[in-house]
Order: structure tokens, then sequence, then C-alpha cells
């Protein structure tokens, strides 16, 4: 489990294409300290099992169904990845709760820089777009955001100089592709709406 809350801002060192997978070297000085075969590292939000661990670099496999269902298919040597170890028990939650299952890919629409602040507009696939609400929590490439404007296909988040300065969203550009985990209390509770033969809202249409 992780928070949203990137450590560090890593690079791609290397990439070995495999059959029915890819195999990445990445540098992350921070995430790599302690770092032991088996453990997990959250890069770009996808949670990835530490393979190899040598210096500051690890190295870790990525699954076809990975690279098909995330961005990290088109990684290369040198792209920048946002890396998270996984949080602690007795740690604050500073994000939000966040497992490194990505529910699909959206990508940058647009940036509008402002004095303090820059909003960035990502598009939305439409299975996901009932999970994401105004105010709500969202994982960008790993990143914890908050929603400000929620559409049918878009949402925008409002990133301060400090996301902009320490992770990948400071250098995406229109067009770049990225990875979005929505909240998981979300979809466990249209389950056990659905479960009930419920839908979401239907006691406040019944007042």
């Amino acid at each position: 489990m992780f928070t949203g809350i990137v450590e560090e801002l890593g690079e791609v060192t290397a990439v070995e294409i495999l059959d029915d997978a890819s195999r990445f070297r990445l540098r992350g000085p921070v995430v790599t300290q302690g770092a032991q075969h088996g453990d997990s590292i959250a890069v770009n939000g996808v949670c990835l099992t530490v393979v190899e661990h040598e210096g500051d670099e690890f190295t870790a496999d990525v699954m076809a169904e990975t690279l098909n269902r995330s961005s990290l298919g088109a990684l290369t040597v040198g792209s920048r990845v946002n890396l998270e170890r996984p949080m602690a028990v007795g740690e604050r939650l500073g994000g939000h709760i966040v497992q490194g299952h990505v529910d699909g890919t959206g990508a940058v629409i647009e940036r509008k820089p402002s004095e303090n602040w820059e909003i960035v507009k990502i598009s939305l696939p439409a299975d996901l777009s009932r999970y994401v609400v105004e105010k709500g929590s969202i994982t960008v490439d790993g990143i914890s955001l908050t929603v400000v404007d929620a559409g049918p296909d878009f949402f925008t988040v409002s990133l301060i100089p400090t996301t902009l300065d320490l992770t990948t969203l400071g250098h995406k550009q229109p067009g770049d592709p990225v990875n979005l985990e929505v909240d998981v209390i979300a979809k466990y509770v249209e389950r056990l709406l659905g479960a009930r033969g419920e839908q979401p809202g239907a006691q406040e249409a019944g007042r």
C-alpha cells in the first residue's frame, strides 16, 4: 500500500525487451536505501517487485498485462519516473490509500500556468469517469492529487510548485500518457451496492 506522496524522481537506466514482458533497471538513491529482493516500489504509480538491487539502482520485471494496462511500455532509457516505497505501519498517511494497481491511462490535454500553480487537464477513460468526483482523490503517475473539475471524459488538477519540481507532471506535455488509479473506496462501495441491488444515489433520488 502506498500514499501517493512521491519520494523522488528516478530515472530508467536500462530496458530489456523479453518475449512477453520487459525488464527495467531504474536509479533511485532514496528508494533503494535498505531495499531487498522481493520488496515493492511504485514506479509511476505501478507497484513493481525488486528483482535485483545494486548501489542506487534496482531491477524490476513488468509482465505483458501491466505493459498493456499502463504507460510503462512507453518508458525508454533516460525516462524520468516517480518512485515511492510502501507506507510503513504507524506512519502518517499524507496522501490517500493507493494500491499501485493502475486502472487505466489518460493523457495530458493542456496545461494552464498561473503565478503560483498550474492547472493540468487530463483525459479520462469512459469506464473510470463514474469514480472521479470534484474534490475527490485520484492518483496520476503515482501522485495523490485532488480533482478540481470532473467532466465525462476529463478531469483537472491544480499543481503546486513542489509537485511540478519533484514529479513527472512538471515535465509532461500535451499528448503524453499518464497512469490513473481511482479511489479504491469508490470501487468497493459500487460493488457492495450492486450486490444489494441498489444503485448509487437511489435513496437520494427517492426522497
